[in-house]
């Protein structure tokens, strides 16, 4: 998958330092007791930035971005709903809007902005929602509730990521999530288009009004996620730690793993899509982004409590059969556990190392030269130097493949289950000693070699 559009500015002028990862499997949420009235009950405007991890079509569960809450019938709800859709509601006094359109991209940062007014003698102004800028039009639900509707911005429970059942848990990032009590505002107030690209991109928000129960979450305190940036109205973290802090934001978006390129549904994505339990069959998965020039760097941890086989490389083309494993593929090349690199199931000559739980592998792609290469915890196989190309794999051109891009990936080759942790730059796990690109973007284990960099969007508008 190929990441366009809003995630592809390489200067956005003003840029957004952390988002926070949400693992619906941990019931991660954010939550606060409103202590005071609100500024209105009839005027308020939620905005905040999102990349999803899970879709649920034909699931039960819903994704939360907020709930109000005061008891079963007196609650308000704002979500991708079952099926994908964005559904906002309050239940007492009555209004409902749910969009036709679906929001199924895992690899793309979305803008979502609610603007309330029960004031407005129009009713499809009272309940207004912008996705990227643009307003959303189209409903499958459309009940914008009466002129002057009371709606119950006063509830005593607060929730991100989560409803008050506990059962809608957010899984993915949120960047940028800002609640204005009292006012009606304009996505224009949050974000902008780039007047290069056309693109929607944010902007600096701190300087609004907020209101009593207002507040401004930019999770730039990894010891206190909750933070309100714009006051006190800070909330207590629910499961959440340190290591869900993230640099992958709505300003520079890092590739993660696809879970859309899931052949074997046993395969399990969480954190963020960076972690992966594999089935007992062999296949592989794929990042979210695909590249055809530059040169990128990748590490991946193998769980140390995983069993099973690992292999990790890169192919050309998403998952297929069970039993397609990656280094099957005839552009594919996978570093396997047992110490071995095959590529169209033949081995590739050279000296690797075997490595098991616990280690780290590395990849540092050269798609400027068609060379690849392997690292085990920081040392390059073969006696490999990729700022020499010595000891490196010749791979095809990119210009040679049938889509013209080559993808990460990780996966397993023989029975038993295998747990794998990647990294692009933004990792789920944590970093001994951090060591960033030459551009300073990215946390990696081990050294980067020069010249190569962390796969995210910065990086590609320079080098892609």
């Amino acid at each position: 998958m190929i990441i366009l559009g809003t995630n592809s500015i390489k200067d956005t002028g003003y840029n957004v330092a952390n988002s926070c990862r949400f693992n619906d499997g941990s019931t991660d949420s954010l939550s606060r007791s409103n202590g005071s009235s609100p500024s209105s009950q009839r005027l308020f405007t939620f905005s905040g930035w999102y990349k999803r991890s899970t879709l649920n079509p034909g699931s039960a569960i819903n994704q939360q971005f907020f709930a109000l809450y005061n008891d079963n019938e007196d609650r308000m709800d704002f979500r991708f709903q079952t099926g994908d859709t964005i559904d906002f509601r309050n239940n007492a006094p009555r209004c409902r809007i749910t969009t036709n359109r679906l929001f199924r991209d895992v690899s793309a940062w979305y803008h979502v902005v609610l603007r309330i007014d029960t004031t407005q003698s129009t009713a499809s102004n009272r309940i207004r929602l912008y996705i990227n800028g643009v307003q959303e039009t189209s409903f499958s639900s459309a009940d914008y509730g009466d002129q002057n509707d009371d709606l119950i911005t006063n509830a005593s429970t607060m929730e991100i990521g989560d409803d008050s059942y506990s059962n809608a848990q957010y899984d993915g990032y949120m960047s940028e999530v800002v609640y204005c009590d009292g006012q009606s505002l304009a996505p224009t107030s949050f974000g902008e288009f780039d007047e290069d690209s056309g693109i929607w991109k944010p902007k600096d928000v701190s300087g609004l009004t907020f209101g009593t129960n207002g507040y401004y979450l930019d999770f730039e305190d990894s010891s206190a996620l909750g933070n309100d940036a714009a006051g006190s109205n800070n909330f207590t973290v629910n499961n959440l730690t340190a290591i869900d802090q993230s640099t992958d934001t709505c300003t520079n978006n890092f590739a993660t793993m696809n879970p859309l390129d899931n052949f074997f549904p046993g395969h399990t994505f969480s954190e963020g899509n960076l972690k992966i339990v594999t089935s007992s069959d062999e296949t592989y998965n794929t990042s979210t982004i695909g590249v055809s020039s530059g040169k990128w760097y990748f590490e991946v941890e193998w769980d140390a409590t995983s069993s099973g086989t690992s292999v990790v490389g890169i192919v050309d083309s998403p998952s297929g059969a069970v039993g397609a494993s990656l280094h099957k593929q005839a552009q594919g090349w996978g570093y396997r556990d047992g110490g071995d690199v095959k590529n169209n199931d033949s081995a590739v000559s050279g000296s690797w190392s075997s490595y098991t739980t616990g280690d780290i592998i590395g990849i540092a792609l050269d798609l400027d030269n068609n060379r690849l290469f392997f690292s085990k915890n920081g040392a390059f196989q073969n006696s490999g130097d990729p700022t020499t190309s010595t000891g490196a794999i010749t791979i095809t051109a990119p210009s040679s493949l049938p889509n013209g891009n080559y993808f990460f990936a990780i996966g397993d080759y023989s029975n038993g289950t295998t747990t794998l942790l990647a990294n692009f730059g933004s990792p789920s796990f944590a970093i001994s000693s951090g060591n960033t690109d030459g551009d300073g973007f990215g946390n990696f284990e081990y050294a980067v070699p020069s010249g190569y960099f962390a796969l995210c969007t910065k990086n590609l508008a320079e080098y892609g």
